[in-house]
């Protein structure tokens, strides 16, 4: 068993932005008393407290448990009894106004206008900054059909690359963008685990829905981690379920 688990969130533990079912959020409480946890994803840390925190069981060990908002740009922590931020790399007010600038030229060369918006497109969450196509609180089955092959954020990837030298820009989700500074990925937060948990890189296991090429997830494969690629949450609550009878 490695000492520490480590999850994208969604697409592997919940639907976009949905809470985790009661199911899985069971698994979880049960995977904390087998070893450390870890949630990596591009959602801020209310995403997180509404997706996963306030969805575990009263006695889950939550001081065995890493939040990692934004990428791992974040770690909440929790410690005498509240949920305390450990660190956070945020933009500076030059970076940001950088930012929101090329992204908003961006997304008016590429032509992109949805018929209906659910929502704020632009989420500045401090550490990191999101475009949402369709907006931050579309329906899970409008952001599937919006973009499946992933051509028209793969376009306007290119375009925010080329303007943003010197910083990150991932596809996320199903409809999103996420820009953090050069080098924030989920292998920068899986090097962030390993300074705050205390453990070797080969002593985690990492799931994710997105672990292919170009795939937000994969940077932790190609940093050497074990990881496993999963379908859906459905297909990592089975996982979960051999791997916590098979060492209970």
């Amino acid at each position: 068993m490695k000492q520490l688990i480590a999850f994208d969130l969604d697409g592997t533990l919940a639907e976009s932005k949905q809470p985790l079912e009661a199911d899985m959020a069971a698994r979880l409480r049960s995977l904390l008393d087998l070893a450390m946890v870890a949630v990596i994803s591009g959602g801020d840390w209310t995403q997180f407290e509404r997706q996963v925190v306030s969805r575990l069981p009263a006695d889950a060990d939550l001081a065995r448990l890493f939040i990692m908002p934004t990428t791992g740009a974040k770690l909440y922590r929790f410690v005498d009894r509240s949920w305390r931020q450990i660190y956070a790399e945020t933009f500076t007010s030059a970076e940001r106004t950088q930012i929101l600038t090329a992204l908003a030229q961006a997304v008016a060369q590429s032509g992109i206008v949805p018929e209906r918006l659910w929502g704020e497109q632009i989420e500045d969450r401090g550490t990191q900054i999101t475009f949402s196509a369709l907006g931050q609180e579309a329906p899970v089955e409008a952001k599937k059909a919006w973009d499946p092959d992933q051509a028209k954020r793969t376009a306007l990837q290119r375009t925010l690359a080329a303007q943003l030298p010197g910083f990150s820009i991932r596809i996320g989700g199903t409809t999103s963008i996420d820009i953090t500074r050069a080098g924030v990925d989920k292998a920068y937060a899986i090097a962030r685990l390993v300074e705050h948990a205390g453990v070797r890189r080969g002593a985690i296991l990492f799931f994710g829905d997105a672990i292919y090429p170009g795939g937000n997830d994969d940077p932790v494969r190609a940093a050497g981690i074990d990881s496993v690629r999963v379908r859906d949450p459905a297909e990592t609550g089975a996982i979960l379920e051999a791997l916590i009878a098979w060492n209970a």
